[in-house]
């Protein structure tokens, strides 16, 4: 099979910007004249093996960003939101969709802004008894999905904040650990801590500075809370300079983002970066060995296996995913080719919505997506008791999973037909940009394709996809 060319110019010209050089000087340390570097800025030429290894050697560059960024979400994005029914008309062929990712990648995240306006000016008309009169209308995006949006468009790793977490980490082992640690550091700053019948999981007044942890949280939900408090107070100046580079639109898509900067924080803290990266390959990627070894829950470990994506030391890509009884994502997150629904719910086929049936136990999965790239998946339910009798539980289900080329380095793809292709489930990602002709669980048709439907015949579908 050849090998695929790369075209990766406007990753080049962020690097260049980056490293605050010309052209002219950049080409001069690639090796290049400075009408190839040009050439290949624009995409009119693959970056060749020799800028590779340029990059490699004269920057120190890990060389899988010029291959991974931004191009697959976009292009998945894009495609989403021309399947909007009020765009049915000007679907954009593939290849179209993937040079304006790679050529013009400011272009289609400017489209992408622009669809988000327009939802949610829709779903604010929809609900005209509670916008009318009110002066607050916007067509800005949501404050919670542009937060998602900068931690997805960040591989979901923030290496300022990752690096402050480690150190801490460091630091905690004199301490006796972490949760000993934020106690202590908490203390120190005149803080009183206390574990008491509170409501709420964590309540901190800043003018008695006086900190609540509920004691009916998990040992490792309240380390967590403890941990993320520390972030907030004593890493602030940390957590606001990475709020300023991300430019936030709203002060409450911010105040947002710094909530998700200290569970970031948090996480990190409770499974530092590369001593986590090590006993996940030791352990195989084991999810219980590691969660009992860091004091962590399931979800936290699953999560936290998401954001290794340190440049010159990243783990495996993982998706991860979290979904709620009725099927709406919650939590999502992809560094690999695998992009989720931005709306809706997530296919139907896939192993996640059947954990709920069987609490407590991993479900794995083999699946194919359209695209031909075949993964393994495991998904889990997830409970969060009350704490009490009486008090609501919520029930999600979380899913992570990767490329099916990394299967021998997981312990859960052990014993599974890997090389039968028939193990390999069909899903999806949204009905409406799934090209599968034949799928049971469709709920409505795909829109570039086109529908027979014939009155004297019923299949599983009333239509026939062409």
């Amino acid at each position: 099979m050849p090998t695929q060319k790369l075209y990766a110019g406007a990753k080049l010209r962020e690097i260049r910007t980056r490293l605050t050089l010309t052209q002219k000087d950049f080409a001069q340390k690639l090796g290049v004249s400075l009408p190839y570097l040009n050439q290949m800025e624009n995409n009119n030429r693959p970056v060749s093996t020799t800028v590779v290894l340029a990059l490699a050697q004269e920057f120190g560059l890990d060389v899988t960003e010029l291959s991974t960024g931004d191009s697959e979400r976009l292009v998945s994005d894009m495609r989403e939101a021309l399947a909007d029914p009020v765009l049915a008309e000007t679907s954009a062929p593939l290849a179209d969709l993937r040079l304006a990712a790679s050529n013009a990648p400011a272009l289609a995240r400017a489209f992408l802004e622009l669809h988000r306006a327009y939802r949610q000016t829709h779903e604010r008309l929809a609900s005209l008894d509670e916008a009318l009169g009110r002066q607050d209308v916007q067509t800005q995006s949501s404050p919670w999905d542009e937060v998602r949006d900068f931690f997805h468009y960040c591989d979901n790793y923030i290496d300022a904040v990752d690096h402050a977490a480690e150190r801490f980490a460091q630091q905690a082992i004199e301490h006796g650990g972490v949760r000993a640690a934020a106690l202590a550091s908490l203390r120190e700053a005149g803080i009183a801590v206390s574990f008491t019948d509170v409501d709420h999981l964590r309540a901190y007044d800043a003018d008695t500075q006086r900190l609540q942890i509920s004691r009916y949280a998990q040992p490792e939900t309240q380390t967590f809370q403890l941990l993320l408090q520390v972030a907030l107070l004593q890493n602030g100046q940390l957590l606001e300079a990475t709020l300023d580079f991300a430019r936030f639109q709203s002060d409450a898509a911010r105040a947002i983002a710094k909530i998700g900067l200290a569970n970031y924080f948090a996480g990190a803290a409770l499974m530092p970066y590369s001593t986590f990266l090590d006993a996940a390959r030791d352990t195989r990627h084991d999810l219980e060995l590691l969660a009992n070894r860091f004091g962590a829950s399931i979800e936290q470990v699953a999560h936290r296996l998401s954001t290794l994506q340190r440049p010159g030391n990243k783990g495996i890509p993982f998706f991860f995913v979290r979904v709620d009884q009725a099927g709406t994502i919650t939590k999502r997150h992809s560094a690999t080719r695998l992009q989720f629904a931005r709306f809706g719910g997530a296919c139907p086929l896939w192993n996640v919505h059947r954990a709920f049936e069987t609490p407590g136990h991993f479900l794995r999965q083999l699946a194919e997506t359209p695209d031909g790239v075949r993964y393994i998946s495991l998904a889990r339910d997830v409970s969060k008791s009350g704490g009490h009798f009486g008090a609501p539980v919520r029930r999600y289900a979380i899913a992570l999973g990767c490329e099916i080329r990394h299967a021998d380095a997981l312990v859960y793809a052990d014993h599974m037909e890997l090389d039968n292709p028939r193990a390999f489930e069909p899903i999806g990602i949204s009905c409406r940009i799934c090209e599968r002709t034949h799928c049971h669980q469709r709920s409505v048709p795909p829109l570039e394709r086109r529908l027979t439907i014939d009155e004297n015949r019923r299949d599983v579908l009333p239509y026939d996809v062409g």
